[in-house]
């Protein structure tokens, strides 16, 4: 789900104006204060492990082969993470003012901004599900309704 919002995120910045050399400061300061670096170095070990299991098709040798690259992995992967860090930085950069995104960070470094930063992912986990379960309910009653209202009208399902 992060690849995948990272990715629409940065199509969305491709289209955007690109934002002044102060707001982009305020934008990178904002990013570290939320905590997105840390987020965004979390991914490198998901995407080995998916790489780990194609390459070296649970053959011992090249996995010892494979654990020993991870200092050139992990070079390799900075310019991505960096690149990571700026498109976002440009998406806030491009929907804040420097004031706004002063403020979020203000906000961010007081410890009900640390709470909501610490709880966030939860809480959209959480509220994800929430959602699903009240749509599939709400998806399901409506088939029923739906359908006996179509029988009645003489269709037959």
């Amino acid at each position: 789900m992060i690849i995948t919002g990272m990715f629409l995120l940065s199509i969305c910045t491709a289209a955007a104006q690109a934002p002044s050399a102060e707001a982009m400061t305020a934008a990178r300061s904002l990013v570290t204060t939320m905590k997105l670096p840390e987020q965004y170095k979390a991914l490198l070990p998901a995407i080995l492990l998916g790489l780990r299991r194609t390459l070296t098709q649970d053959r011992p040798e090249i996995e010892r082969d494979y654990d020993s690259m991870k200092p050139m992995v992990d070079a390799a992967f900075q310019p991505y993470y960096t690149a990571m860090l700026d498109d976002v930085a440009a998406i806030y950069a491009n929907n804040y003012t420097v004031a706004e995104m002063r403020d979020m960070e203000t906000f961010f470094q007081r410890p009900v901004g640390q709470k909501y930063l610490e709880k966030s992912p939860i809480i959209a986990q959480q509220t994800t599900k929430v959602t699903q379960d009240a749509s599939h309910k709400a998806a399901d009653d409506l088939r029923t309704r739906l359908t006996e209202a179509l029988r009645q009208k003489g269709h037959k399902l």
